[in-house]
């Protein structure tokens, strides 16, 4: 539908000439108004939840693995020959073995359940990052047979112990006595703690060495599996499916987003659904504009039936109102997207503000996995975004735009 020049000067002229209909004036502002809103409040919202699980992924993954090989019973026999293995395809970088096991920890009067993991300290940091977020002693102090152990922070605090404090690990592997069954108890020390701002992790994880968990668990020379590290955290799910293909049956393979699915599913069930309810008003804003120019063509009458007289087709006059209501829609749309991508790159900024003003927090650490509201802005999320205000807009000025190209000059001007 290419524009005639006449019918782009008019279209222009119209939304910026001052209407004898001040309401009119008022109602296009508030369409544009709404428009920017609705997008502002879009973009920002969809870069928090980028941001939400993009910090899920790299505090999980700073602890977790990118791939696990787990034995089909609990148990994984020979895992050099396992990791070894692994190590072949090209996509992974690094192995490290590992125990896993259930346990509650015990200091004076307080009581609290942990799990427990077994890991080869010099192996660990290579396959995750738990070493760099360490705030006292480091993974070289768990040594076997003198059993240590690294707890996260919050565990620690719950427990109410410090470094080189004492806690005791009972675990749910009892031993058979004449009395029955008796838990097995072990007293380690604190070596170490650790933080790495993700509520689970934090206050529900302790660490000690492979060796002891082995003892501990009753695994011999077994362990619970085998941590990998990929190249690309996001090629992790192809490169588990190709190690399914090499293990067969004698190994369970799991990917992190397997093993975290519940999350990440949750933020993009969520951010499917804000993106739904904040398209509504978006949608509003474009009802707004139909209103808008429905009235404008009310208003408009005679000039319509001038032009008409003066030889313009009734396609013309449809184009000059799609142009106007176009031009609101653009200008909307381009405050919009200035406004989102401003509060979206200064979220960090303008939420501390809001929480000094207010007085609150919010995101609390004791409710939510992080506690600092972050972002990430993606231009094809900002992208999608403009085209579908565009659209709306444009789709906007089709029916307002067919009742102008359907007024008869004669009824127009009957009465001016």
């Amino acid at each position: 539908m290419p524009l005639q020049p006449f019918e782009l000067f008019v279209g222009l002229r119209y939304t910026r000439a001052k209407r004898r209909n001040h309401f009119i004036s008022f109602i296009s502002l508030i369409s544009m108004l709404g428009i920017a809103l609705g997008i502002t409040a879009l973009i920002t919202v969809m870069s928090v939840m980028n941001g939400f699980e993009r910090e899920i992924r790299g505090r999980i993954l700073g602890v977790a693995s990118h791939v696990q090989v787990l034995g089909n019973d609990g148990r994984l026999s020979g895992w050099e020959k396992v990791a070894a293995q692994a190590r072949a395809n090209p996509a992974v970088l690094d192995a490290a073995p590992f125990v896993n096991g259930q346990g509650l920890l015990s200091s004076g009067q307080v009581v609290r359940g942990a799990m427990i993991r077994g890991i080869v300290p010099e192996l660990e940091d290579k396959v995750a990052d738990i070493g760099k977020h360490l705030r006292s002693g480091q993974l070289a102090d768990l040594k076997p047979g003198e059993f240590g152990i690294v707890l996260g922070a919050d565990l620690a605090r719950n427990l109410r112990v410090q470094m080189g404090e004492k806690v005791v690990l009972i675990t749910p592997q009892g031993q058979v006595t004449p009395a029955g069954m008796v838990p097995r108890l072990k007293q380690f020390t604190v070596v170490g703690l650790f933080r790495v701002d993700h509520a689970e992790f934090d206050s529900g994880l302790a660490l000690i060495d492979m060796k002891d968990a082995q003892v501990l668990y009753r695994l011999d020379e077994d362990v619970s599996g085998v941590r990998l590290k990929t190249r690309n955290v996001l090629e992790a799910p192809r490169t588990a499916r190709e190690l399914e293909k090499v293990f067969g049956t004698s190994a369970f393979v799991t990917d992190w987003s397997q093993q975290n699915a519940n999350y990440f599913r949750a933020v993009q069930i969520e951010k499917r659904m804000m993106f739904i309810i904040l398209t509504l008003i978006i949608a509003v804003a474009a009802f707004n504009l139909v209103s808008t120019l429905v009235m404008v063509v009310t208003d408009k009458h005679p000039d319509i039936a001038i032009l008409r007289t003066l030889g313009a087709s009734p396609l013309s006059v449809m184009k000059i109102f799609v142009v106007q209501g176009t031009v609101i829609g653009v200008t909307g749309t381009l405050l919009g997207v200035i406004g989102g991508v401003l509060l979206a790159l200064n979220i960090d900024v303008v939420v501390p503000l809001i929480e000094r003003l207010g007085n609150f927090q919010v995101l609390s650490r004791d409710v939510y996995y992080i506690s600092e509201l972050p972002s990430h802005l993606k231009w094809g999320d900002v992208g999608t975004v403009a085209a579908m205000s565009l659209a709306l807009a444009f789709l906007a000025t089709l029916y307002p735009s067919w009742r102008a190209s359907r007024v008869n000059p004669a009824e127009a001007l009957r009465y001016e």
